[in-house]
């Protein structure tokens, strides 16, 4: 399980080293190898294999009969990219993720039970709520 907010900097490469937590809890039967993903709400989503092995099955089940269906494979293929963490603990982010997430030299790693957001310091704090609104809505919505 990944949890947790780190405040991270993006070097002129591209490259985010993963804060030591996160980097921990990354099972070692995974290797090197990650998924970067297009996220909810402007995020960048990472997965592990196994995490992404599960989105992956749902997504392989979609008819290739279903205009649709179809739409979702191609999008949900092309926004996807395998990345690797290196000896420092770094992962190489795309520029055309960087551009599309807004993200530029300081950003947000949070982690949220099976995967990790990586967020524009802007985008992460108009899609968080503060412990008052949190503390209301788990009452409305776990009760």
């Amino acid at each position: 399980m990944f949890n947790s907010k780190y405040d991270v900097k993006i070097d002129a490469k591209g490259r985010l080293a993963l804060p030591a937590k996160i980097k921990a809890a990354i099972p070692e039967s995974n290797g090197a190898e990650l998924i970067l993903r297009y996220g909810d709400d402007g995020c960048l989503a990472l997965y592990t294999q196994v995490k992404f092995k599960k989105l992956l099955h749902q997504v392989e089940s979609l008819s290739d009969r279903d205009p649709i269906q179809r739409k979702i494979k191609r999008s949900f293929f092309e926004s996807m990219a395998e990345v690797e963490l290196d000896s420092a603990g770094r992962i190489l982010i795309p520029k055309p993720f960087l551009q599309w997430s807004g993200i530029d030299k300081d950003a947000v790693v949070c982690g949220v039970n099976g995967l990790i957001e990586i967020w524009s310091p802007g985008k992460y704090q108009d899609n968080t709520l503060d412990p008052a609104e949190l503390s209301k809505l788990m009452d409305q919505y776990l009760s």
